[in-house]
């Protein structure tokens, strides 16, 4: 008896577990995760309801980062290579065919990293170039660069309105607030083809093309962070930056309106990696690729207060963070542990594992529609 009854505590334990994970998930039930292998130089397409591995699709040398189109249609995957690396290219993978497609190739642009996708097209960074670039699918043509200066750009984070861009530039220890502002213009339009939000007819002029006419360009601004900054995130209200550094074990939290760092603060995390927002702007989590052992993979911080909710060793040093569109969980890359964990951002305790391939680490949403 005593045996029957401990099998079925274990079967209602695990009907519990499954229950947990896949409840709540009306907002994906047409939407899937993708995890890059990076070992493997794959993409996994992964049903986040019964947390499976649907498909496995090669995504070319060395992927870091990947996002899909707004349409959850198509991937694309930044192969990277190192801050001088020969790579030029970025993947393309059709989700619905569950195939690779024919590469990105962007001529003299190198060691591409972060990416996003807004207003239709896709934003890179070209560590090599120390430039921000824009990929038009429509076109199948890179149709804006714009250069940051700094040393190894490395994620871009780009607003809704297409009027503001974020990175971070691990060697120069910044963060760029790239913002497009007007200025007098001296009697001409820009070119055809300008950045985003750019007229894309002849600017109005005053009488007889007087100067003091504004257009548009664009303004960059590199606040100093920390050593190693790489991770970061805009807070959801947009005031916010905040900048997790790597080699100094700290994050630096920038005020969007003045362009300054308001206070840098210790958190107890090797390597800090990535930094999430939970969609409410009330938490942050930050992973660390440089755990070990008995180390934090993974710290989750109040965000009003700046202090640590809790600690959590995830088997080894963690990397991606991507968290579902309600806050109702997250899932963290534990790269050198070959496995990604779900957690419950409720109860901040884990309740799932998916095994994608060999050292994961970019994560993204792909939402059909």
């Amino acid at each position: 008896m005593s045996v029957i009854s401990g099998y079925v505590r274990g079967i209602v334990r695990v009907i519990a577990v499954a229950l947990v994970v896949s409840a709540g998930f009306a907002h994906t039930q047409s939407s899937t995760l993708l995890v890059l292998a990076k070992s493997d130089n794959t993409v996994a397409v992964v049903d986040p309801a019964i947390l499976q591995v649907l498909a496995r699709i090669p995504a070319g040398p060395d992927p870091h980062e990947i996002v899909a189109s707004d349409d959850g249609r198509v991937a694309f995957i930044s192969n990277y290579g190192g801050s001088d690396s020969t790579l030029n290219t970025i993947s393309v993978v059709d989700l619905v065919a569950r195939k690779a497609l024919p590469p990105i190739d962007l001529g003299a642009l190198r060691s591409t990293h972060g990416l996003d996708f807004a207003g239709g097209k896709l934003y890179f960074t070209a560590e090599t170039n120390k430039v921000i670039g824009r990929y038009d699918p429509a076109t199948q043509r890179v149709d804006w660069i714009l250069g940051t200066g700094e040393d190894r750009t490395h994620m871009i984070f780009v607003s809704k309105s297409l009027d503001r861009m974020f990175t971070s530039n691990v060697n120069s220890a910044t963060i760029s607030i790239i913002e497009q502002v007007s200025q007098p213009n001296g009697g001409f339009s820009p070119p055809p083809g300008g950045p985003p939000g750019t007229p894309s007819g002849p600017l109005p002029q005053g009488p007889g093309g007087q100067p003091g006419t504004p257009r548009m360009t664009w303004e960059v601004t590199n606040v100093p962070a920390g050593r190693g900054a790489e991770g970061f995130d805009v807070s959801p209200d947009g005031k916010e930056v905040w900048a997790a550094n790597a080699r100094d074990a700290t994050v630096t939290v920038i005020d969007v309106a003045t362009k300054k760092a308001m206070q840098t603060f210790p958190i107890p995390l090797k390597g800090a990696n990535r930094l999430k927002f939970t969609p409410d702007g009330a938490r942050v989590l930050i992973s660390g690729l440089g755990a070990r052992g008995g180390d934090n993979s993974l710290v989750v911080i109040d965000a009003s207060t700046q202090k640590v909710v809790k600690q959590l060793n995830l088997g080894g040093g963690a990397a991606g963070i991507l968290i579902t569109p309600d806050g109702s969980r997250a899932y963290v890359a534990v790269s050198t542990a070959d496995k990604i964990v779900v957690l419950d951002l409720k109860t901040l305790e884990v309740i799932g594992q998916i095994d994608a391939g060999k050292q994961p680490d970019g994560l993204a949403w792909a939402v059909r529609k």
